[in-house]
């Protein structure tokens, strides 16, 4: 009697260990599908918490894509591609993007390059504010504009789209032109746009990186 409750003791043990062998294994695939960082960002919006003002997220714009590397449309991408260099912090491919971060005087910096491709760029956006838990207005955006006149760099508070497809899509989203966003002219006129982009590897193309070392080498604030 007493060996046969020994094996049934036994028996429940192996199934029980067998359920938390399950139970573990259904807890990394929802972990590794998003699904409890998804869940954790709804209960923030559920309960309304405030903003965490001691994060900002900077995002640069651009196209995923080798034959979009080193073109004026991915000036976003290089330049927080520079600004980790710097930092020596790497980009870890995420949830609508490639993400890295790095703390400053008691702040964290979030650097942002979305993988929705530009005409999307809001979905990524969106996602990782009520993510992080991070105001608009701690948000600043990179991008390259056509309408400046060339070599220009200007950063604003607030603005309408300029027609740029990613900042059209990132305030249909947020419903919102009140975020940062710093743009650079890296071609001389709309009309001449796509004749120039064959001198990329030329003359612009060294204008390009004097801008991203003028601007990693930036005295921080």
């Amino acid at each position: 009697m007493q060996k046969r409750h020994q094996r049934q003791n036994k028996s429940d043990f192996n199934i029980f260990k067998k359920k938390l062998s399950e139970i573990r294994k259904a807890f990394f695939y929802l972990y590794n599908m998003n699904f409890l960082q998804e869940l954790a960002s709804v209960f923030r919006t559920k309960i309304n918490i405030e903003p965490d003002m001691k994060k900002f997220l900077i995002v640069g714009l651009g196209n995923i894509g080798e034959k979009y590397n080193n073109t004026r449309h991915n000036i976003g991408f290089s330049i927080l591609d520079a600004l980790a260099k710097k930092e020596s912090i790497v980009f870890e491919t995420k949830k609508l993007g490639d993400l890295s971060r790095f703390r400053y005087k008691g702040r964290t910096f979030i650097l942002l390059k979305p993988n929705t491709y530009m005409n999307l760029s809001g979905k990524a956006v969106s996602y990782w504010l009520k993510l992080e838990n991070i105001a608009i207005e701690n948000m600043l955006v990179i991008t390259d504009d056509l309408n400046l006149p060339f070599g220009t760099i200007r950063i604003k508070g607030k603005g309408s789209a300029g027609g740029h497809n990613g900042l059209t899509h990132i305030n249909e989203v947020m419903q919102t032109q009140n975020y940062a966003r710093l743009r650079l002219a890296l071609v001389m006129s709309t009309a001449k746009a796509d004749k120039l982009i064959m001198f990329w590897e030329s003359g612009i193309l060294k204008n390009r990186k004097n801008c991203l070392k003028e601007l990693s080498n930036a005295k921080k604030r």
